[in-house]
């Protein structure tokens, strides 16, 4: 028996063509201060071939499935001070790699290994210096010519290779992010009881109080961070999209917007969620976030094998478009009929972003959001909103394994002819999805979306 991250690499090194060989480091350290550095992150994809998440290392595949590993040798003193290392007497055994060096030798060892390929693969764009080391390398391979060593002639971007395996999730990816899921949910449902409850008590309550409780849930269930800044957003606030979580107060009346998930073991989840501070919606409140929740189900319904990637926005922005209408967000006799208003894109000044992104070990995970099979047939045309020409491709046929969000929204900001009633009323749903055989799996409905369920969970 192997480990999946070994299956992995047998994979990848499959698809590496005859004289193939890739190149993989792992994310630098990154200094927040004059003497400390933040949590570290690995890189995704070294992760995704190794389960390993210490700094330093590299990988260095072969299209016969050889792999050798450099890390951090171990060091006693240092490991005082900053933690255990694995070293590389260890790592062949624990990682099931074919050699482990330390990384003080990578500039000797490794250009001995790129001699006689045919092409070297490496994540284009993705490392700073990256490339200018990878031709120092080859220079030091050129320099043995005379000696009968043959440098490689192709370089090709690994992320091509590896955004396709990685956009399938595998049984251990998928059991990772449901549990990241229910643990996000059970951290949104801390929120929204911690709200109504403080309120009811007539304390004072800030949006980093309600951010506190979701980062104490996350780690009191074994994640290791929030998988992205968390979004804690109260009254107008909401219509930033990008909000963080500050030291706004929380006040009964409100709307409070929520988008946090947690990381667990490299795989994210992304929940948005939002509720009345007080437990209790008033009536626009009601009607907008009603009005979201059914484009959310038109788009999860549209969320099936064999449908492309841009149906559930399609069908998110056929119901909003109506609605909008209907709430007189929209003047009908100005912009026309709900096809109208599709067409001159009116909407997008209450919904500027799209309803879906891929999932998996990034919160915005990697993966062409195009056919492959169908990149020839693009399209020229004109963005409506900058005027700049685009080449349009047919969007990713849905399947199987794919991870992807489905987050409608909708944003009213005071502008002329808007109800006041709806100002600064800001409304996010968000859940993630796994597409299956027939159907969507939602994995994040531990944390409620219908209304009564919501201002019932909040009495409690």
């Amino acid at each position: 028996m192997t480990s999946v991250y070994a299956q992995r690499r047998a994979r990848l090194a499959a698809l590496l063509g005859p004289g193939g060989v890739a190149i993989v480091p792992t994310a630098p350290e990154r200094p927040r201060n004059r003497d400390s550095d933040h949590p570290y992150r690995h890189d995704s994809y070294f992760y995704y071939l190794t389960g390993f998440t210490e700094p330093n290392a590299w990988l260095l595949l072969d299209a016969s499935g050889r792999s050798t590993l450099w890390c951090q040798p171990k060091d006693l003193e240092r490991e005082i001070w900053d933690g255990y290392r694995l070293g590389p007497e260890a790592a062949p055994a624990v990682l099931w790699v074919d050699a482990a060096h330390s990384v003080a030798e990578l500039d000797a060892r490794l250009p001995r290994l790129l001699e006689n390929q045919q092409q070297v693969w490496y994540p284009f764009a993705t490392h700073e210096g990256l490339a200018a080391q990878l031709e120092g390398w080859l220079r030091a391979v050129r320099a043995r010519t005379r000696q009968g060593a043959l440098c490689p002639q192709q370089q090709g971007d690994l992320c091509a290779l590896l955004d396709e395996m990685r956009l399938y999730k595998d049984a251990h990816e998928q059991a990772l992010m449901r549990r990241a899921a229910h643990i996000s949910a059970g951290a949104h449902i801390r929120a929204m009881q911690t709200s109504s409850r403080m309120l009811r008590a007539g304390q004072d309550l800030r949006e980093y109080h309600l951010e506190a409780e979701l980062l104490h849930e996350f780690r009191r269930h074994g994640a290791q961070a929030p998988a992205y800044g968390s979004i804690v957003a109260a009254g107008a606030n909401a219509c930033v999209l990008h909000y963080r979580a500050d030291a706004a107060p929380v006040r009964a009346g409100d709307l409070v917007l929520i988008d946090a998930a947690c990381e667990l073991n490299g795989y994210a989840a992304d929940i948005t969620r939002t509720f009345p501070a007080d437990g209790r919606f008033t009536g626009p409140q009601r009607a907008l976030y009603e009005l979201v929740l059914a484009s959310q189900e038109a788009a999860l319904a549209a969320t099936r094998p064999g449908a492309r990637f841009n149906d559930p926005h399609e069908a998110t922005l056929a119901v909003l478009a109506q609605g909008l209408l209907d709430l007189r967000l929209l003047d009908g006799n100005q912009v026309g009929t709900a096809q109208d208003v599709l067409e001159k894109r009116a909407y997008l000044p209450f919904y500027m972003h799209r309803t879906s992104h891929w999932l998996g070990m990034d919160v915005h995970d990697c993966g062409s959001y195009a056919e492959p099979s169908e990149l020839q047939q693009a399209q020229a045309h004109t963005d409506p909103g900058t005027g700049e020409p685009l080449l349009q491709r047919p969007s990713r046929i849905l399947q199987p394994g794919m991870a992807l969000t489905i987050e409608p929204g909708l944003y009213v900001r005071p502008a002329p002819g808007v109800p006041p009633e709806f100002h600064g009323l800001g409304v996010r749903i968000e859940d993630d999805v796994f597409v299956t055989a027939d159907g969507c799996e939602i994995t994040t409905r531990g944390v409620p979306v219908r209304i009564d369920d919501i201002e019932a969970l909040m009495r409690t």
